[in-house]
């Protein structure tokens, strides 16, 4: 098969190196790439959101998959232009996308199916919205942007003053353009987070491992939010228990609840999940990977993926058996200096080998480029260094041990990764 991943950061390194393990993976093409990617794959200098690019490509080289993993050219009509093109695409379609691209929606598909979550308000005015937090009078809140925001749209206020300069950066300054048009306030949840990625083809749901992602910037959980500095896998605080509660409750209800909305999701469905008192509840949906929590699932995936992408496209996941590694695994982001505000690109990586991998464990590239046989810094989050290990404190020692022999300048990633 020919296989076309499109996006370019970590998470599509991730799945370049999971579909190249098949034997049924003859060529991997990834729309753009980056400069580990490189290694792996033969890059094709087509921006993510390019559709028709896509398309035109995929036809003109007969290719048999696509993977879109981004947010962004799903919730565009990648996977809707890729179908009615004849081309194969694993991904859901625009319509079902929605669960991530409007958090309104999703919010309103929760409420509307008695799927377990925060209570919230929307707002298109900035005014009500701050009159409702001041008479409410409850913090921390959360104030979320409606739309995509590459994962940096959501404002944890703990005061009144916050409150408003989030308010203000979302709907008037538009930090995120016309993501923030409306926003949802939604109450502070409180317990252990718990990422779970799910491969579904609109009937079937198959959860894959647990795991948990460490958002802020800074050790001991400070700092602003990111795109996400590190992952563990298994999530210590995910029970079986738990796992059979979250499927009834959650899982099942959510793509049930798709289907009677006549927007079936198939490709891979992520819940972000917060277990709290009144047990778990969603705090977000994704319609793709999650990065850099499929930097540590997909490692402990022991079936070929080809093969599960195949089942999900063709609505045969319920025949597909799925295997899974008993092992741990971690992942450290190295980010640039300054990430997620202002960072510098450019800085040559040392340490690494000829296809951009460390001893004993492997470097997935979010934000790289690569020429005349050298890497560079070339995105906020610039490598995720993981590695398996018999249990989670054999896998963070590996990684540790390989992000310390790294090197680029301004390099800066979290020492508490899985504590």
């Amino acid at each position: 098969m020919k296989i076309l991943v499109i996006g370019g950061g970590g998470r599509e390194h991730v799945l370049v190196r999971k579909l190249k393990e098949s034997p049924k993976a003859e060529k991997i093409y990834c729309a753009p790439g980056n400069g580990g990617i490189s290694r792996d794959a033969e890059c094709v200098p087509i921006p993510a959101m390019d559709v028709a690019g896509v398309v035109a490509f995929s036809k003109r080289n007969q290719i048999d998959l696509v993977v879109v993993a981004p947010d962004d050219p799903l919730a565009a009509g990648m996977v809707d232009a890729l179908e009615n093109a004849g081309i194969r695409a694993f991904g859901p379609k625009a319509d079902a996308a929605e669960i991530e691209s409007s958090k309104v929606f999703s919010k309103y598909l929760m409420k509307k199916y008695g799927i377990p979550t925060a209570d919230y308000e929307v707002f298109d005015q900035p005014d009500k919205a701050l009159e409702s937090i001041r008479n409410r009078g409850k913090f921390p809140t959360v104030i979320k942007a409606d739309g995509l925001a590459l994962g940096k749209g959501v404002i944890i206020a703990s005061d009144f003053s916050e409150a408003e300069a989030g308010i203000k950066t979302i709907m008037e300054d538009k930090v995120f353009g016309s993501s923030g048009n409306r926003v949802v306030v939604e109450e502070f949840l409180i317990g252990p987070e718990v990422s779970i990625l799910a491969f579904t083809d609109g009937n079937c749901v198959r959860p894959m491992v647990s795991s948990k992602d460490h958002k802020r910037a800074l050790d001991g959980d400070k700092g602003p939010n990111t795109g996400g500095m590190g992952t563990i896998s298994p999530n210590p605080y995910y029970t079986p228990e738990l796992a059979e509660r979250c499927m009834k409750e959650i899982f099942l209800p959510t793509v049930r609840a798709m289907n009677e909305e006549g927007r079936p999701f198939k490709g891979c469905l992520y819940f972000g999940l917060m277990l709290t008192r009144d047990g778990p509840k969603v705090i977000e949906y994704n319609s793709r990977f999650g990065d850099p929590e499929a930097q540590v699932v997909l490692p402990r995936l022991r079936t070929d993926l080809v093969e599960i992408m195949e089942a999900v496209v063709d609505e045969k996941l319920e025949q597909q058996p799925i295997e899974w590694s008993d092992e741990a695994c971690a992942c450290v982001v190295m980010a640039s200096g300054g990430y997620p505000v202002q960072y510098q690109k450019g800085f040559e990586i040392t340490g690494l080998d000829k296809n951009g991998q460390a001893e004993d464990a492997t470097v997935y590239h979010a934000g790289t480029s690569y020429r005349d046989g050298k890497f560079y810094t070339c995105g906020g989050r610039v490598l995720g260094v993981t590695a398996l290990g018999t249990d989670l404190p054999r896998a963070l020692e590996k990684a540790y041990r390989a992000v310390s022999g790294i090197h680029f300048e301004g390099a800066h990633y979290r020492n508490d990764i899985g504590k």
